[in-house]
């Protein structure tokens, strides 16, 4: 799948993959050194100095960064889900379950149709297109979220709502998107699972078979994954070096290949997996020296997985910014970002008020500014263009191109905003100022 409507595609080499790892390497550090001496975001940063190397200087060829980030974006994400699940605290998803969950799903849906009204009645196009977008750019960006908050640390249970919702409403955007392209191209092959089920139950029914299927399937999978993990730690001596290294990646990208293959959420799956290693001590009791070195080897183990999310993290955006079409973008530039605009400070705290609505105000305004959108928009963003191309659909294929070019603004703008303005809200909205002021006069310097 093409997220950016790249041409042109060298054939790879041993030294043309040298030079393109050299180059994003040097991006990557040259962002974290900015980042660093001016006290910025650096996602944002890995974006934009990927624009620079890619269609602004020419770098690096488009094309090929365009196939790069569609395996990059996998493999990343995979591993930024799998190390997010075994730092997340079981007592406060449990805490914020209710939260997380109508998050998940009802704020994702208000979400997925007050954007796609207005995509539609901006572009005056049929609803269901709208709808079609509203579903492709729905899934807040786990991608984006978590070294972000490594880098703005806020409030354990903010955090958690946030970085968990965005985690556990990637599958559901998709499946909104499964259900929308359903509704406008029933011969898809995409569509055909979701299309089998309807035959029997009818559309509607069938999208919410489809979820829950996704969801309880990628749920046990992963607690499975899970118990079969800490039985391995428990009964094999692999907590040093390299025998932990291999673990992990065994356990991530195995249980991500197993929940793809029974039509589940692989990335939902290495999540809870995550999450069963990362809190062993509440679900398993054991002696002290058994817990003692499973704990060894899951530190070990995050501390490994940890750095190589940090690399997957600089090639993700700094590749997608590398694969940018700017004669995509430019088109309808003033458009997305509107429609970013509005997503960001209408559709979101509008989906989001009656859920957190008995929160404090300032908490409540905080969670519904941050959900930058990344990682899944860009990779669905192609979707209704290829189909139209697929089925010969000239409306569709008109369609697309606006969804493609709108999706990508959407993607740099909510990207941009919402990590360059989280140490002003968390400043303002978290009272994190006068915190971190009383720990400067006790002689103590918080991490930025």
């Amino acid at each position: 799948m093409s997220v950016t409507g790249a041409s042109n595609v060298l054939v790879p080499t041993v030294d043309l993959m040298v030079y393109v790892f050299f180059v994003v390497l040097a991006v990557g550090l040259v962002s974290l050194l900015v980042s660093k001496r001016f006290n910025v975001s650096y996602i944002p940063l890995f974006m934009f100095l990927g624009i620079l190397v890619g269609p602004v200087l020419g770098l690096l060829n488009r094309g090929l960064a365009n196939e790069l980030f569609n395996y990059v974006r996998v493999f990343g994400l995979v591993m930024i889900l799998f190390t997010e699940g075994h730092t997340l605290s079981w007592k406060m998803l449990k805490r914020n379950s209710k939260t997380i969950l109508t998050l998940d799903t009802l704020g994702l849906l208000i979400t997925a149709l007050i954007i796609g009204g207005i995509f539609s009645w901006l572009f005056h196009v049929p609803f269901i297109v709208g709808f079609l977008f509203g579903a492709i750019v729905a899934a807040t960006d786990p991608a984006t979220l978590i070294p972000l908050f490594r880098q703005y640390r806020v409030r354990e249970d903010i955090e958690t709502i946030i970085v968990t919702e965005s985690i556990f409403n990637d599958p559901l955007g998709i499946v909104l998107t499964s259900v929308a392209v359903a509704m406008l191209v029933p011969e898809a092959s995409s569509a055909r699972f979701l299309e089998t089920i309807a035959g029997y139950i009818g559309l509607y029914p069938a999208a919410v078979v489809f979820f829950l299927y996704q969801m309880g399937a990628s749920i046990l999978i992963g607690i499975v994954l899970g118990v079969v993990g800490y039985g391995i730690l428990k009964r094999t001596e692999v907590e040093d070096f390299p025998e932990i290294v291999i673990f992990s990646l065994v356990m991530a990208f195995g249980g991500f290949l197993l929940g793809e293959l029974v039509q589940a959420s692989g990335y939902l799956v290495v999540t809870v997996t995550g999450i069963v290693l990362g809190n062993h001590k509440v679900f398993f009791r054991d002696d002290i020296p058994v817990v003692k070195r499973v704990m060894r080897a899951v530190e070990r183990e995050v501390h490994f997985n940890e750095s190589l999310s940090a690399i997957f993290t600089i090639f993700i955006f700094t590749l997608l910014g590398a694969s940018l079409n700017p004669e995509i973008i430019k088109g309808h530039i003033v458009q997305g970002v509107i429609i970013a605009f509005v997503l960001m400070l209408v559709a979101r705290p509008m989906a989001s008020l009656p859920i957190l609505k008995w929160r404090p105000f300032k908490e409540y305004l905080f969670i519904s500014l941050e959900g930058p959108r990344g990682v899944v928009p860009a990779a669905l963003a192609s979707l209704p263009l290829t189909l139209g191309i697929t089925y010969n659909n000239p409306d569709l294929i008109q369609w697309g191109e606006i969804i493609l070019s709108v999706t990508i603004i959407t993607v740099l703008v909510t990207v941009l905003v919402e990590t360059l303005w989280v140490p002003v809200l968390r400043r303002e909205l978290l009272e994190v100022r006068s915190i971190e002021r009383e720990m400067k006069r006790a002689g103590y310097k918080p991490p930025s």
